[in-house]
């Protein structure tokens, strides 16, 4: 049995699946379900008796406690966050509380639970927490790749946040022995991505007819990383990763988001063209850039492939593919996480 928190969003949803597919063993889910949660990312397990979901907040100390305790889980793999930049500028505060005082919670939760296990299991319990490579900066266009050794230099409310949460996660295992890991990976994208981020947010409104909109001149530079892959590396660095360890996860692509919109583009062309005949492209329209926005990301991620023998399957291009197919075919999927809310938000933000 593992604990997984936030496992209603994104990654963690997509963790759930890739879990269950590959292995027995039960997971107890435990989130929170604000606006980036959304159980029907968890319909393909709603019946699955390996799968206990739990609606709660990881820094209900209580709540937390009882489900250590009921459960007995072997591991704690730490998913639960706020992640998305330009809510964090707009309102900082539920950043610090979920990344920062939420961490700190769910790690005294766990601390109190490992301590009264057993020495063998103690030995053979981790925690894994997951975190970003913004908390590295930015780099220029001649930087090497973020390493492990790097240097935190968050720019942003959400990486500070995130950067902080890795502080005490780093704390609790010099000080008190945890058995603890952190991952800190690059751009993630694929399925039950909430179409706020860019890669879903120019499929669902390049179907839709309306304007792309690319922040500044569209040369900023991301590594992207298919979710599953990353899911995969998770569980890697939980079964064999090195206790106080910290593994950079990659997907060894770097495209600046402009290249990114092109190619979701030409492979909407592909495969639903516009009814006029005209691509997609079309519809890109250039927005005032964000406060505060990196250049560049980039992850060195030689440590796991080395230590650990892990590498994406996915290449940028057959990663944009299983994702625009993806979309197209879960219509249904888009339109129940699409609200009024969300209608509102891109409005407001992008003032189209």
């Amino acid at each position: 049995m593992i604990l997984v928190t936030g496992c209603a969003g994104f990654i963690g949803s997509n963790f759930v699946h890739t879990w269950l597919a590959e292995t027995d063993e039960p997971v107890v889910n435990l989130d929170k379900l604000t606006y980036a949660g959304n159980l029907a990312n968890l319909a393909a397990v709603k019946d699955d008796p390996r799968h206990v979901f739990v609606n709660g907040d990881i820094g209900d100390r209580d709540l937390a406690g009882r489900l250590l305790a009921d459960h007995q889980p072997r591991a704690v793999i730490n998913l639960a966050a706020e992640s998305h930049v330009d809510r964090s500028i707009h309102d900082p505060a539920d950043f610090i509380q979920t990344n920062v005082v939420g961490t700190f919670h769910l790690l005294e939760s766990v601390r109190a639970y490992w301590s009264e296990l057993p020495t063998e299991r103690q030995r053979a319990f981790r925690f894994v927490h997951v975190s970003t490579d913004e908390v590295y900066g930015s780099l220029s266009p001649t930087d090497p790749p973020f390493a492990e050794t790097n240097p935190y230099q968050p720019n942003s409310p959400y990486s500070a946040s995130k950067a902080a949460s890795d502080h005490l996660v780093r704390a609790w295992h010099h000080t008190y022995g945890l058995p603890l890991l952190t991952t800190n990976c690059s751009n993630n994208y694929g399925p039950y991505h909430f179409p706020e981020k860019l890669i879903p947010l120019v499929i669902h409104r390049a179907l839709a007819g309306k304007p792309l909109p690319i922040y500044g001149d569209g040369q900023q530079i991301r590594d992207w990383l298919y979710v599953e892959d990353h899911c995969r590396a998770i569980v890697r660095v939980l079964e064999v990763g090195r206790v106080g360890e910290v593994y950079n996860i990659g997907g060894w692509n770097e495209q600046p988001n402009l290249h990114v919109v092109k190619t979701i583009c030409a492979t909407l062309d592909e495969v639903r063209g516009r009814p006029d005949g005209k691509s997609y492209f079309e519809q890109v329209i250039f927005v005032k850039d964000r406060l505060g926005h990196d250049r560049r990301y980039a992850m060195d991620a030689r440590k796991i492939e080395r230590e650990l023998n892990w590498r994406p399957r996915e290449t940028f291009e057959s990663g944009i593919r299983k994702t625009v197919h993806w979309y197209l075919e879960n219509q249904d999927w888009v339109e129940s996480v699409t609200s009024g809310a969300y209608r509102h938000w891109v409005s407001k933000q992008y003032g189209t």
